[in-house]
């Protein structure tokens, strides 16, 4: 069994773990008569900032949150393979504050953001990036998989649906990317591309 494989069940059991959570979150919300909607992250409210994080656990009702659900473990399985659970869990983080702090800052007044698609689209964003960044040939392949499968997400990045939070997807793509750039892994270097020289004989 190699390392890459052995890894397989660890993340899995992470996501599938990450997406029971969400459901059973939005359960509660539900019995509760949506109570935990109060988590989701008003804008340029400084107290609201503290719901940055939770907002990107808490969904509005079972069909937002079943739209998030497939993309989420897929982006989030291979991102946790590819990186090693230790690496993804702080490219998450750093997808899920990026994209809050999106919302706080850019969204428009009197709203109310919560929802996985931010995270959604920073998986997207560091999938699709990180081959590049690293030179590595597989995760290269698996960034272009990645973007013919998921790549019309990206219309939802921009502002042209009412009711959808374009800033949180935005902002999490940015995350992602900065998380691809940031948690650069230290494989052998690669040799620079240019003359080679040899000794004299």
């Amino acid at each position: 069994m190699t390392p890459r494989t052995a890894g397989a069940r660890p993340a899995l059991l992470l996501m599938v773990g990450w997406v029971a959570l969400l459901w059973v979150l939005e359960g509660i919300d539900t019995l509760s008569g949506n109570a935990l909607d109060t988590f989701g992250i008003q804008p340029r409210d400084p107290a609201e900032l503290v719901d940055v994080v939770p907002a990107a656990f808490l969904h509005f009702g079972f069909e937002h949150l079943a739209a998030n659900t497939l993309p989420l473990l897929v982006l989030g399985f291979v991102a946790a393979l590819r990186s090693g659970i230790r690496r993804f869990l702080a490219a998450a983080l750093l997808i899920i504050v990026v994209s809050g702090l999106g919302v706080w800052l850019t969204a428009p007044a009197h709203s109310n953001t919560a929802g996985a698609s931010g995270v959604v689209f920073g998986l997207f964003g560091y999938l699709l990036v990180r081959g590049f960044i690293e030179r590595k040939p597989l995760d290269i392949a698996i960034g272009v998989g990645v973007g013919l499968l998921y790549g019309s997400i990206l219309w939802g990045a921009l502002p042209t649906t009412s009711g959808i939070s374009w800033q949180g997807h935005l902002f999490g793509l940015i995350g992602g990317v900065l998380a691809a750039c940031l948690l650069r892994g230290r494989g052998r270097a690669v040799p620079a591309a240019g003359a080679v020289v040899r000794p004299v004989p």
